[in-house]
C-alpha cells in the first residue's frame, strides 16, 4: 500500500473490514438456521398422537370386563395395526392387567425405530 494516499489506504481498509464482517456475520446465520433446522426436525419426529392413540386404546382395552381369550384378540389386533399403520412395536401385557392393592396397572411399550416410549399407567 505505498503507492497509495492516505484517503485510498483508509478506503481499502474499511472495505476489508466490512468484508470480514459481513463473512462473520453469515457463518452465524447459517449455523443458526443449522440448529434450528435439526432442533424442529427432532420435534416433528416425536409421535406424540401416535403415542397418544395407542395409550388410549390400550387402556380402554384392558379395562373392558372381557375374557382372555378375547383379550389376547384385541391385544394382536392392537400389535397388527400399530406394525402395518405406524411401523411401531406396541407391547402390552398378557393376558389381563396386574393387580396391586385394588389399583390396576398396566405396562406400555411404544417403539418406532426412532423413539421409545415406556409407560406403567395405574387406574385412579
Amino acid at each position: 500500500m505505498a503507492g497509495l494516499n492516505d484517503e485510498a489506504q483508509w478506503i481499502v481498509l474499511m472495505g476489508f473490514v466490512v468484508s470480514f464482517s459481513l463473512f462473520f456475520l453469515a457463518m452465524i446465520l447459517n449455523q443458526s438456521v443449522v440448529v434450528g433446522q435439526t432442533t424442529a426436525e427432532a420435534v416433528s419426529e416425536f409421535p406424540k398422537d401416535d403415542i397418544r392413540g395407542i395409550r388410549e386404546v390400550t387402556i380402554e382395552s384392558q379395562m373392558m370386563n372381557l375374557p382372555d381369550a378375547d383379550r389376547k384378540l384385541v391385544q394382536n389386533d392392537i400389535r397388527v395395526l400399530s406394525m402395518s399403520r405406524q411401523n411401531a412395536i406396541v407391547n402390552l401385557p398378557l393376558p389381563s392387567p396386574t393387580m396391586i392393592g385394588g389399583y390396576t396397572y398396566i405396562d406400555i411399550h411404544y417403539n418406532n425405530g426412532v423413539t421409545a416410549y415406556n409407560e406403567t399407567w395405574r387406574s385412579p
